[in-house]
């Protein structure tokens, strides 16, 4: 086997998708006896990615800035220094700071430039650098669609359909936490403890779709039994939106049914708290990695039926599909399955060690076709 050098670049090692793929990217090459590396502005996972054996280089990649310029020739003199064989961008500013760095390298070393379209971004000459990879990477069909109708310059053939997965191992069916755990978890919510818990996971912001779900909340007022759950924290900069959620869900009535987390590690354990999770986004989702979480546990789902959420439930819950924006169609299926109870069966779909497996061989063949050409014909 060959050793590669591969370098992931990313805004910050903070929390969300894209971080997670790129550590279990990261652990991927690990495993395979690769040398990883991450170079990020830096952030709280970055002690979990270098215990796991990759090694992290902190630049300043994440400002949506022009002074972020500054940063590509210190990157093209680490990807020089590295003798890095794959460049894999997976953020609009750093993919800027990667393409400039890469492009003025010697074209005998440069490593192969790879991105990954993690969001359906807003479509502009800005956004269109996340299609200027050698490879393009989609994390789902809608991604895959939305690549083809939005930047026709690049071609179907450089797109590489790779959807994001889950390990069953980490989310096994049916799984329970400790008895710790669940003591500490009754303590922090004594409310819930006999109630049927409904859910909203995700950050703390408008696109998440918490209006309609105390909409719904308040629409359930005939289900004493049924609580809300809002799972999930803001960023220092979403803290005007956090205390205006709190104030709606005061505001309808709502202050002792529905509940907020706020930022939780433990997203596996919280889950297992839930007997019903929405996935309710205002925009399509380029995936819906809590979505295949929360099936993976054996907990039923709802969401709109676009987007990677969409793709998801199709394959894994398809009961679970409600047209987008049809809170009434929302509100009929919950109180249906307020009845029924029914459970999704375990979903062999969307699993990690696919994801990987396929990124990594996609290296490999990329870094073999650059040997392949560098060499002198025979």
């Amino acid at each position: 086997m060959t050793r590669r050098v591969v370098v992931q670049i990313l805004p910050a090692l903070d929390a969300g998708g894209v971080e997670r793929c790129t550590l279990e990217t990261a652990r991927a090459l690990v495993a395979a006896g690769h040398r990883s590396i991450v170079v990020s502005s830096g952030g709280r996972l970055v002690p979990q990615l270098e215990r796991e054996g990759s090694e992290h280089i902190t630049l300043p990649v994440h400002r949506k800035s022009l002074a972020s310029l500054l940063q590509v020739l210190p990157l093209r003199r680490q990807l020089l220094a590295l003798d890095a064989d794959i460049l894999h961008a997976r953020s609009r500013v750093p993919a800027w700071i990667a393409w400039l760095a890469w492009r003025g390298m010697p074209a005998t070393a440069r490593p192969r430039f790879v991105t990954t379209m993690h969001g359906l971004h807003s479509v502009s000459p800005y956004s269109a650098i996340m299609a200027r990879g050698e490879v393009v990477i989609a994390g789902s069909e809608t991604v895959r669609r939305y690549i083809l109708e939005n930047y026709p310059q690049c071609p179907p053939e450089r797109i590489h359909l790779i959807p994001e997965g889950v390990d069953p191992d980490e989310f096994p069916y049916d799984f329970q936490p400790n008895d710790r755990w669940i003591a500490e978890w009754q303590r922090d919510f004594p409310e819930l403890e006999g109630k049927t818990v409904l859910a909203l996971p995700g950050r703390l912001t408008r696109l998440k779709g918490h209006a309609t779900f105390i909409e719904l909340m308040r629409s359930l007022s005939d289900h004493p039994e049924v609580h809300g759950l809002i799972i999930g924290g803001a960023e220092a900069k979403k803290a005007a939106y956090a205390a205006e959620l709190r104030a709606a869900v005061a505001d309808a009535g709502l202050a002792d049914r529905i509940s907020f987390t706020g930022h939780r590690s433990d997203m596996r354990e919280v889950l297992t708290r839930c007997h019903l999770v929405y996935s309710l986004s205002t925009q399509p989702e380029t995936f819906g990695r809590t979505v295949l979480e929360a099936l993976r546990l054996g907990r039923p789902v709802m969401g709109w039926d676009v987007g990677g959420v969409g793709e998801i439930l199709s394959r894994c819950y398809p009961i679970g599909r409600i047209a987008a924006g049809d809170n009434a169609a929302l509100l009929a299926a919950t109180r249906r399955w307020l009845q029924q109870r029914d459970r999704p069966a375990p979903c062999p779909h969307f699993l990690l060690t696919d994801m990987c497996a396929r990124t990594l061989s996609l290296y490999d063949a990329l870094a073999n076709r650059a040997a392949a050409n560098a060499s002198p014909p025979g």
